[in-house]
């Protein structure tokens, strides 16, 4: 069924989840600060939107991809937010990785005002976003789920109803920090190996097909040359950068101190990121963790 959908934020992976959307057969208007990604959508069958309050108007559905909470808050909350502007019809879907708390605070402001929302937060990665295979992981009540569905099916294959508003985040958060020690931990016995002589191909296939076996080594190996179509191999050029690892695993360990979790993995990794950050490497592919271990 063709809907009416407006799409807000459209960054690496808002870009083509909106661009899926419109090859779906969806009437998609869109809206971004940076015009030039408008333009290339409105190209290939979207409608631009002249801000935020038209995008947000005559739609059946509003997405948001923002960077984070501060973002999504403004956009729908306070005197000017979009809570004033969209029909009791629209669902609202915010994509954006934010803490649970924030988006448990907007969904509660929009619901006081008959507006149905659910958090979506997606895993997958630019390369995910654009075949549409994303994983969404949704917060909000059965019948909300069961409304954005469809239209999340148009861009991925794997859709979670997590629990109620908030919990697409927190499940999120915890797939991103447990992804973080992975990759860590992979860099860290990849070049262990190397400095012993080895092949890193070779060790790569060793350990994927023994109890190392993980997503990392499989699909995203951090070393370079051993896997071509892996950013490490494309001199680490995102994917997922440093930046946004580095924004969720804070988000990670705010979540940890407010339900008196023990995270000493998560802790540690965070301060890997932080420390590449530092390194200049915030832009980079977050597997380029690598280089903290490598002696080049």
């Amino acid at each position: 069924m063709s809907l009416s959908i407006g799409f807000i934020g459209l960054g690496n992976m808002g870009g083509p989840m909106a661009a899926n959307l419109v090859k779906a057969g969806h009437q998609v208007k869109v809206f971004d600060l940076n015009q030039s990604v408008v333009n290339d959508l409105a190209n290939n069958g979207a409608i631009a939107a002249t801000d935020a309050k038209h995008c947000a108007t005559d739609i059946d559905v509003l997405i948001s991809m923002l960077p984070a909470s501060k973002h999504v808050k403004s956009l729908y909350l306070g005197e000017t937010g979009l809570v004033h502007v969209l029909a009791k019809t629209t669902l609202v879907i915010d994509c954006s990785t934010i803490d649970a708390a924030s988006a448990r605070e907007v969904g509660v402001e929009l619901g006081e005002h008959g507006i149905a929302f659910v958090d979506a937060p997606v895993s997958g990665g630019v390369a995910g976003a654009t075949a549409g295979t994303l994983t969404f992981i949704v917060g909000g009540d059965d019948a909300h789920f069961k409304q954005a569905q469809p239209v999340l099916a148009d861009m991925g294959k794997n859709i979670f109803h997590a629990g109620d508003i908030g919990a697409g985040q927190v499940a999120k958060i915890c797939n991103n920090m447990l992804l973080s020690i992975l990759m860590a931990g992979t860099s860290e016995a990849l070049q262990m190996g190397i400095n012993n002589g080895l092949d890193p191909k070779v060790l790569s296939d060793i350990m994927t097909a023994s109890s190392g076996r993980n997503w990392t080594l499989e699909l995203y190996n951090p070393c370079p040359g051993v896997m071509d179509t892996a950013p490490a191999s494309n001199n680490y050029k995102p994917g997922f950068m440093v930046d946004l690892m580095a924004k969720d695993l804070g988000l990670a360990m705010e979540a940890a101190q407010q339900s008196n979790s023990a995270t000493p993995m998560g802790s540690m990794a965070k301060n890997l990121y932080t420390m590449l950050q530092h390194q200049g490497a915030g832009s980079d592919d977050f597997s380029a963790i690598f280089k903290l271990f490598s002696k080049e």
